[in-house]
C-alpha cells in the first residue's frame, strides 16, 4: 500500500515504522517503571494503614505521641543525673603525677617518690616519701587549684606539673 503523502514528503515509511516501535518499547519502560514505584507506594501505604480505618489510625497516632513525650521526660530526668554526677565526680580523684628519685646517694635506688593526688579542680596532695637506712618519711602537702603555698622541692615539682599536664614529659614541659 502506497501512501501519497509520504510519496510528496519523500519519507520512507520503513524510517516511522522503526521510529514508533523505538517510541513504543520506551513508553513500554516508562509503564513498568511506573508500575513497580505504584506498587511500592501500595506496600508502604498498606503497611501504614495495616488495615486500620481513621479511628485506629488516630489511635496509633496518639499511642506514639504519648510514647515519645515519655522518652522526652527520661532523657531530662537523664540529663538532671548527668549533671548530678559531673558535680560529685569533679571532687574525685582524676589526676596523678609520680615521681621516683634517689633521696640519699647510700640507698643505691630509686626508692624513694613524689605522689601527686588531684581532683578536676587540681585541688589535692602532694606525698613525697623519703627512704633510707634509718626509716622511712612521708610528707604532705595540699594544692590548691594546682599550686602549693609551701615550698616544693624539684621532686615534688615534677610531680605535680606530670598530675596537671599529664604524664607525658613533652607536655609538662619537663627535660
Amino acid at each position: 500500500m502506497q501512501s501519497k503523502i509520504l510519496e510528496s514528503i519523500g519519507v520512507d515509511p520503513a524510517y516511522i515504522l522503526i521510529a514508533m516501535f523505538l517510541i513504543l518499547i520506551v513508553l513500554c519502560t516508562f509503564f513498568v517503571n511506573l508500575n513497580m514505584k505504584y506498587n511500592r507506594l501500595k506496600r508502604s501505604y498498606s503497611k501504614f494503614m495495616r488495615g486500620s480505618d481513621g479511628k485506629t489510625l488516630e489511635e496509633n497516632i496518639r499511642r506514639h505521641l504519648e510514647k515519645m513525650e515519655s522518652i522526652e521526660e527520661l532523657s531530662e530526668e537523664n540529663q538532671l543525673e548527668l549533671r548530678l554526677l559531673r558535680e560529685k565526680i569533679s571532687g574525685s580523684i582524676q589526676k596523678t603525677g609520680l615521681v621516683q628519685y634517689d633521696a640519699f646517694h647510700e640507698m643505691g635506688g630509686k626508692l624513694s617518690f613524689a605522689f601527686t593526688i588531684l581532683d578536676g579542680e587540681d585541688n589535692g596532695w602532694i606525698m613525697n616519701v623519703m627512704h633510707s637506712r634509718e626509716g622511712c618519711y612521708i610528707y604532705i602537702k595540699e594544692i590548691v587549684a594546682g599550686e602549693c603555698h609551701t615550698e616544693l622541692a624539684e621532686e615534688e615539682e615534677e610531680s605535680l606539673e606530670r598530675a596537671i599536664y599529664g604524664n607525658d614529659e613533652e607536655l609538662a614541659g619537663i627535660e
